[in-house]
């Protein structure tokens, strides 16, 4: 399989942390548009096209789909019949911490669980290991010493390279930091939610990250779509919000949140970006944020996210029309 020559001269890279690994600047989520009822001719041209822009990082966890499972079933397919012989160039990551399987095994974040899973996972992707294996929410009924010594465990194991958490507050970070630390390991990446509507990991969560060099991708930058020209004028038929099942509700997109939305709309387009190109560049403005995870129902829509690298800064006035736009 030929991929374009340049490709890594079309992205910008990102240290990680305190760790050796490079992430892209933009990395593709498997969240949707990978699972069994999909268009799978499309998923395959995505994971095509963004590795010919430069995305070496691709993003799925044991629970997506649907069913779950699914996506990293097919995505495993797409890397045994297109990938192979780049594996040592693509960053795979999944995830455990959702319910799986019935019983009081196939939830949460015991070790029983997160072993199980990531052998599930591995299986499913068919690859030897992950390089990077997040628990996906935290588990207030086990231990966190059992959780994160998992991890660890697993890194020692060679079944993952990198442990990361993921939607875990400030407070839990620093525990599982102090924690996996006493192991000899290191949380390399956390990955919460971050955008211009969610803006919570500011003050609880980044001031730690920061200080412990622990990488951050996040995920929803463009808040479900909000944040890109898709509801400017309703709810389209064939969007999530449409959709009866999924995190974004029509009834979120209010007429409060959308004033926001056309005022940012405004800014970004004397900014010469679109406005998820827009979102995309504040979010990354802050060098603590290692990389933003798109989703992507087409081709076209991971080529108009990686050109959001073309102009990144900001300046002061663009900021404070930003800060007054979402006040409103």
């Amino acid at each position: 399989m030929a991929f374009a020559e340049d490709r890594y001269e079309r992205m910008t890279y990102r240290r990680c942390g305190r760790s050796g690994l490079m992430l892209p600047a933009v990395s593709l989520g498997c969240w949707h548009n990978f699972g069994d009822g999909d268009d799978l001719d499309e998923a395959r041209r995505m994971l095509h096209r963004a590795f010919d822009l430069g995305i070496t990082h691709f993003d799925l966890a044991n629970n997506y789909g649907p069913p779950g499972g699914s996506a990293e079933r097919n995505v495993g397919r797409f890397l045994r019949e297109d990938f192979a012989s780049h594996r040592d160039e693509l960053i795979i990551s999944t995830k455990a911490g959702f319910y799986m399987w019935p019983g009081p095994y196939g939830d949460h974040g015991s070790k029983k669980y997160l072993v199980s899973s990531l052998d599930q996972s591995l299986q499913r992707l068919g690859l030897d290991y992950v390089d990077i294996f997040y628990h996906h929410r935290p588990d207030p009924a086990t231990p966190l010493e059992e959780t994160i010594g998992t991890l660890q465990l697993l890194v020692q194991q060679g079944k993952c390279l990198y442990a990361g958490i993921s939607n875990y507050r400030g407070a839990a970070t620093v525990e599982a930091e102090r924690i996996i630390e006493r192991q000899h390991g290191h949380i390399t990446i956390h990955q919460p939610n971050y955008s211009m509507l969610s803006r919570w990991i500011e003050g609880d969560l980044l001031p730690h990250t920061g200080r412990l060099d622990i990488g951050v991708i996040v995920f929803s930058p463009l808040a479900q779509g909000m944040l890109s020209d898709k509801y400017l004028d309703g709810i389209p038929e064939d969007s999530r919000a449409a959709k009866p099942t999924g995190f974004l509700r029509s009834d979120q997109i209010t007429e409060g949140v959308m004033v926001k939305v056309r005022a940012l709309n405004e800014i970004a387009k004397a900014r010469g970006q679109s406005l998820a190109q827009m979102a995309l560049a504040w979010c990354l403005r802050d060098v603590r944020v290692t990389s933003v995870l798109v989703g992507a129902s087409r081709v076209t829509q991971i080529e108009e996210n990686v050109a959001a690298l073309d102009c990144l800064s900001f300046a002061d006035d663009e900021l404070q029309a930003i800060e007054a736009a979402l006040s409103l």
